[in-house]
């Protein structure tokens, strides 16, 4: 697990809700992914556009996800959010993620991550490639 842990608040929405003005589960997804992303902005200083030009990658894509849902969130409540590097492997990364309605834990969740860049033989391809020190101490405190 890394020392690095990122924070946002927002608030649920309309769109964000079903007919009942509970979030759709989808919708949790949608959150996890925009906050490992802000995550990475906040830990290497590098916005989410600009990723792919400091580290010569294509991104960070996801390729595995799963969630828990334990509590409804609902429109008009205000969502916390902390997200975390749990694992750093040599090429992929998991993130952790918990969102908390007034304070109560709502949702768990998990994603799977890697460090990718074109694949040499073929640039319509991705390709893992090893995660930079400098970026690991980013998270690890190192």
């Amino acid at each position: 697990m890394t020392d690095f842990i990122f924070r946002r608040q927002f608030p649920i929405e309309w769109g964000h809700c079903d007919p009942a003005g509970i979030v759709f589960n989808s919708r949790f997804f949608e959150f996890f992914d925009r906050s490992a992303w802000l995550m990475f902005e906040a830990a290497t200083g590098v916005p989410p556009h600009e990723l792919s030009k400091a580290f010569d990658i294509v991104g960070i894509p996801l390729v595995g996800s799963q969630a828990t849902f334990l509590a409804p969130a609902k429109f008009g409540d205000v969502a916390d959010i902390e997200s975390r590097v749990s694992e750093m492997r040599r090429s992929s990364f998991e993130v952790e993620h918990k969102i908390f309605i007034g304070g109560t834990l709502a949702v768990e969740g998990l994603e799977k991550r890697v460090w990718a860049g074109r694949h040499p033989d073929d640039p319509l391809r991705m390709k893992a490639r090893a995660i930079p020190d400098a970026v690991i101490a980013k998270f690890t405190g190192a």
